[in-house]
């Protein structure tokens, strides 16, 4: 089949990276940070332009439209979603793209802050990429790409298909995110409204990814009571809450279980706030692992590590609470093989040998699934995303078209 693809990609991306769309961890208004939902506008001026339908930007910044199936047959409805934030940890603001054409696969200098240097040793994924066309920021902020390039992939994909109606589909439906970058992505989607079956993140990293696997998490909330009085009358009295916080701390395995020990299927518990003072002092710890199962190992092992530490001191005493975060996707995805095996087909269709990859995270899929919304992750061509190091190349990109395409034209095929 002759398709004609006149690729739109870069250009959008390269527009889009210009509207700081950054979130916030502390707001407590949805979306985050109003100026999500000027590019909102802008992404549904596009998808109207090139002839999608119901689009539509919501009060919470949410953009949904609809494609309609040309096909005869009874084709279930996919949705493909990326987000329009970026992360809070570092600038997002007056982003200055530049295109580094025909990559020799040295190191690449960011002119504006030389010290920020992208090194093919420390992101051996480059060493993929010579000849190709890399683009980066400028050194002082982030690039966007996570997930800039989603947006641009999934909008480039939808005109192609509208310009090669001789491309069977189904129905095909798209939603663009805020505040992804903050935990909150799904928190206002309406799914009734998005009328998608089955459908896909395009928010992945290396090409031909597929992840159809997220951690579990749960987050362990541990309150230690000590004991305060006058410092100056203080022996034998008083019972300090952080220096037992600290203690506990101290005895975690120094090896394993941590974050910077592991890699891989492996999870961790990883302390990453400490509050508090001598009476009272919280800590919340991160537990991450790929099974439900390993999720209880840890978080016993915390508790008896809690009562342990906490006996040793008179009067102390402690509490302790988890709360659920997301499940491992996988647990839903094998319900319904097929979301992951046509993606895949969709992949090795373009040329690309695929890898089926997890996530040592999660993503709005892991909810979106739970949900009742089966969505695995495909590539976008991402890399070093939350850093001033971020880099993606336009080959990726105009691949991660091809396979979102593929995805459409697969399901047609096999309904």
């Amino acid at each position: 089949m002759d398709i004609k693809k006149n690729y739109t990609v870069v250009e959008r991306f390269l527009r889009y990276v210009k509207y700081d769309t950054q979130s916030s961890e502390e707001s407590t208004t949805f979306p985050s940070t109003e100026k999500q939902k000027i590019l909102g506008q802008v992404l549904v001026d596009e998808l109207r332009e090139i002839g999608m339908e119901n689009v539509e930007l919501d009060e919470y910044g949410y953009v949904y439209a609809e494609l309609s199936s040309n096909s005869d047959k009874d084709v279930p409805a996919i949705g493909f979603l990326a987000h329009m934030d970026t992360s809070p940890e570092v600038s997002g603001a007056n982003v200055n793209p530049i295109i580094h054409k025909n990559y020799d696969g040295g190191k690449i200098v960011l002119p504006a802050d030389p010290t920020q240097v992208i090194d093919p040793e420390e992101h051996p994924d480059l060493k993929e990429q010579i000849g190709n066309d890399i683009i980066t920021a400028d050194g002082t902020t982030l690039l966007g790409a996570d997930n800039k390039a989603g947006l641009a992939e999934i909008i480039d994909a939808m005109k192609i298909l509208i310009e090669n109606p001789e491309i069977k589909h189904g129905p095909i439906k798209v939603c663009f995110t805020p505040d992804e970058e903050v935990g909150r992505g799904t928190e206002k989607i309406r799914l009734d409204r998005f009328g998608a079956k089955y459908a896909y993140t395009v928010d992945g990293e290396s090409l031909g990814e597929i992840e159809n696997e997220t951690f579990c998490a749960d987050t362990v909330i541990l309150t230690i009571q000590g004991f305060n009085c006058h410092p100056g009358y203080a022996k034998n009295k008083l019972v300090n809450a952080i220096k037992i916080a600290s203690d506990f701390i101290e005895n975690l395995p120094k090896d394993r279980l941590s974050p910077e020990t592991t890699e891989g299927r492996e999870g961790y518990v990883h302390p990453y706030v400490l509050n508090g003072g001598v009476d009272v002092t919280t800590m919340k710890i991160l537990i991450r692992d790929f099974e439900e199962s390993g999720l209880k190992e840890k978080e016993a092992f915390l508790k008896e590590l809690a009562e342990k530490v906490v006996s040793k001191y008179q009067k102390a005493s402690f509490k302790f609470e988890v709360q659920e975060s997301y499940r491992n996707m996988r647990y839903v995805l094998d319900n319904h093989p097929q979301v992951v095996q046509y993606a895949l087909e969709a992949v090795e269709r373009a040329g690309i040998k695929p890898k089926l990859n997890i996530i040592r995270g999660g993503t709005d899929g892991s909810r979106l699934s739970y949900m009742g919304l089966p969505c695995p992750n495909i590539f976008a061509g991402e890399h070093a995303f939350h850093s001033r190091l971020e880099w993606i190349s336009i080959q990726d990109m105009q691949k991660a078209v091809d396979v979102i395409i593929n995805i459409c034209r697969i399901w047609e095929e096999k309904s």
